[in-house]
């Protein structure tokens, strides 16, 4: 079953890519990434509510405040990735934001040393993604306006080029990547299931933060069909986490599994251009093939 978990997996999150790229991407709307927050905090509060009072998982205050640092750096990158995708591309954001693995590695690589068991691949796999990144923004950077604008018209978006627009998606990477490896020490003294009600529970907490300032301070008003999307990538993300964490269970498939999800960026790449349209150059989709093929041989290695 690790195989279909991991498809599942896979879909799921690119699914919520594309969903929360269409709930956040309307510029005139500055308070659009609170609101996600708050739609995925719903959905993970219910989520977590089905997780211990019907499957009768643990939790309780001690839990919830050992893995608290780690829930705030997930759930912070995840509202500067929202944000983000006001200003970039789907194509371009997912990619960068994937290359957390990559950061997790250079932070074990740090703190641990390079063992003589780690294969040189290792370090070639990171070199691909910090290439691919930098290659990325160079492109950005770089691209003649004009074309860039003529690329875009057929996803009635247009973004203009900015460093910021491009940095939101590499704090989101680092973000993340400090919430794994911050992860993997505190997953050494918690089960995995309590510390994902955890995780959900925390979010359920910042979302009504959210929701009592964007609707009750900012009085901002709910257009059921603006944030319909974002409902849909909130119940794509939960549902994706479920199966992860299911799909990984399998430590005999692990090296297997890790890889498939990880390349959930390159279904979101393709969500992207068949859905919203968005048109890339070469130059873009060979820095992104860079940034991929990293991804995909640290998942191999389970770095």
């Amino acid at each position: 079953m690790w195989f279909t978990f991991a498809i599942i997996a896979l879909l799921c999150w690119s699914g919520s890519d594309l969903f929360s790229k269409i709930g956040c991407q309307d510029a005139k709307d500055k308070y659009s990434h609170l609101k996600m927050v708050m739609a995925v905090g719903v959905v993970m509060g219910l989520h977590a509510a089905w997780e211990v009072f019907v499957k009768g998982v643990e939790i309780n205050g001690s839990i919830v405040l050992t893995y608290l640092p780690v829930s705030c750096l997930y759930i912070l990158s995840m509202a500067i990735g929202y944000l983000g995708l006001r200003y970039i591309e789907l194509s371009i954001s997912s990619p960068i934001c994937n290359s957390s693995g990559a950061i997790v590695a250079v932070l074990t690589l740090t703190t641990a040393g390079i063992g003589e068991d780690l294969p040189p691949v290792a370090l070639v796999a990171v070199a691909l993604v910090c290439v691919g990144v930098i290659a990325l923004g160079f492109v950005e950077a770089n691209e003649d306006e004009e074309l860039r604008r003529a690329r875009q018209d057929a996803s009635n978006h247009h973004y203009a080029k900015s460093w910021i627009a491009l940095a939101i998606p590499v704090v989101y990477c680092l973000l993340d990547a400090l919430g794994t490896f911050a992860d993997s020490r505190v997953l050494e003294v918690l089960d995995e299931e309590s510390a994902n009600v955890a995780y959900e529970l925390t979010f359920l907490f910042v979302g009504a933060l959210c929701a009592v300032w964007v609707l009750g301070v900012k009085k901002q008003k709910l257009v059921p069909k603006m944030e319909a999307p974002k409902y849909a990538g909130a119940v794509f993300e939960t549902v994706g986490q479920f199966f992860y964490i299911y799909a990984l269970a399998d430590s005999e498939h692990v090296a297997f599994a890790a890889p498939i999800i990880s390349a959930y960026c390159v279904a979101s790449v393709i969500w992207s251009r068949i859905f919203l349209k968005e048109k890339l150059s070469l130059k873009h989709y060979l820095a992104i093939a860079t940034v991929v093929a990293g991804i995909v041989i640290l998942g191999i290695l389970d770095i």
